[in-house]
């Protein structure tokens, strides 16, 4: 195994998690900087345009929920077989890869080509934003295969704790999105003015180039990886495993397509304008979520190998610091946007009504942040404790049990602000279900005595 590898068992853990976390907070806000650039630049067509993107969102996170459950089936699947020190084992787990990002990046995109009218009115899209909505989903969906697969190649290079290369191949996702963007949607230089359907399609072709470069990396040998013709056979039982840990994630991004799905329906009530707003509350939400994506990436890998060496004192340390490390980080981002709502929002649109709504969203709606990154890491614990039902439990109840009724109650009761309302409540109510779960996962730990061992 590599140093990089060795290090999850024994490096300090401040200055491990910090190496681990930072990349993934990089790449994982790079990688939301193109859907913000998108909306910038569609903002310049009008609130339509922008509607039209927070109207596709939820089935983008679709696939973000399959390539992100798969590919922390994957990383955690991959640290505990390094754990192991069983290097041929992480070998035919990384050789899965292939056969899922085809499978489904194909049924994706399949569905958006033939499936596209249908789908459209079910999720929210108000007659002036179909036309915008067709052309944005279809081409995003040509780009799913590819999309699903950068993915699981960068968690499989986290799991074996290099955080360095998932970030190369995001950040040149992204930059090459960022230069494209302007391009193809205004028609600059010799590309024709294309609108929506510029922004769809420069983020297909930074997917493509994305999907490239960890194609390279895998294959020149510069991985802890050797991956051979047998490896890239599907073996169901690797694949069995791979969901055994990563379908409770899956399942719980999935939950949140469907929760985005049914609050579209919600905010359309209101009118595009409405379902505009909401999408650049969620640019700005993603974008300060995004540092809570990289910790969760950091700390996977180090959960996953303590638990396959035994070393279970230390897998609480690192949780523990993980913790109040994106505790903190999240109060000062909080205090920020709290305090720049206005020229935050206005760097996207500078239609009144869309601005006045906007504004009292954001304010209202993430004024408990801090509390989403504690939720966020506990469930990685369970992940990586392969604890797949126990998270899964967990997302269900924030989802379901805790989020869609005060969604429908706050706005029977308030309104359109109603909506934004619901979600600090159930952000509280969550938080404290949460720490109940990890508690008594830690109390029994140690009552069976697991905590002393330290090998």
């Amino acid at each position: 195994m590599q140093k990089h590898t060795e290090r999850l068992g024994t490096a300090p853990l401040g200055r491990l998690l910090i190496a681990l976390s930072l990349p993934g907070v990089v790449s994982s806000i790079t990688t939301t900087l193109y859907n913000i650039v998108d909306t910038i630049w569609v903002g310049r067509l009008g609130h339509e345009a922008i509607a039209a993107l927070t109207i596709i969102f939820p089935y983008q996170i679709l696939f973000y929920a399959i390539g992100g459950g798969t590919g922390i089936g994957i990383s955690a699947l991959v640290s505990r077989r390094f754990g192991e020190r069983n290097v041929d084992a992480a070998n035919r787990v990384a050789g899965q890869i292939f056969f899922i990002s085809a499978f489904w990046g194909f049924f994706f995109m399949m569905v958006a080509v033939f499936f596209a009218d249908d789908i459209l009115p079910l999720i929210g899209a108000t007659p002036d934003i179909m036309e915008y909505s067709k052309q944005y989903l279809v081409i995003i969906s040509y780009g799913a295969p590819v999309m699903i697969l950068a993915m699981l190649m960068s968690s499989l290079f986290r799991g074996s704790g290099d955080a360095v290369k998932p970030m190369i191949i995001m950040i040149t996702g992204t930059v090459i999105n960022i230069i494209l963007d302007p391009f193809m949607i205004l028609g600059i230089g010799p590309f024709p003015e294309m609108g929506v359907r510029g922004a769809a399609w420069a983020t297909f072709i930074a997917q493509a180039s994305g999907a490239s470069l960890g194609l390279l990396f895998l294959f020149a040998g510069k991985t802890s990886f050797h991956i051979i013709v047998a490896h890239i056979r599907p073996v169901w039982s690797i694949i069995r495993d791979i969901y055994h840990v990563g379908a409770p994630t899956a399942v719980f991004q999935v939950t949140e397509s469907v929760v985005f799905f049914l609050m579209n329906t919600v905010i359309a009530s209101f009118g595009s304008v409405a379902i505009a707003a909401l999408g650049l509350v969620i640019r700005v939400y993603d974008l300060a979520f995004m540092p809570i994506m990289g910790v969760s990436q950091g700390l996977l890998p180090i959960i996953g190998f303590c638990f396959g060496a035994g070393n279970f004192r230390r897998l609480w340390q690192a949780t523990q610091k993980a913790i109040g490390g994106i505790s903190l980080l999240l109060l000062v981002l909080t205090i920020v946007i709290e305090i720049f709502t206005p020229q935050i929002i206005g760097i996207f649109s500078k239609e009144p009504e869309l601005l006045s709504i906007a504004i009292t969203a954001m304010r209202i709606s993430m004024i408990t942040m801090v509390l989403i990154g504690m939720e966020m890491l506990i469930t990685t614990v369970f992940q990586g404790l392969s604890q797949g039902v126990t998270a899964l439990v967990l997302s269900l109840i924030r989802q379901f049990a805790v989020f869609l009724p005060l969604l429908y109650l706050c706005r029977w009761l308030w309104g359109l602000n109603g909506v934004w309302i619901s979600w600090p409540i159930s952000d509280t109510l969550n938080g404290v279900i949460s720490y109940i779960f990890v508690y008594r996962e830690y109390r029994r730990q140690k009552k069976a005595g697991l905590l002393a061992d330290t090998r």
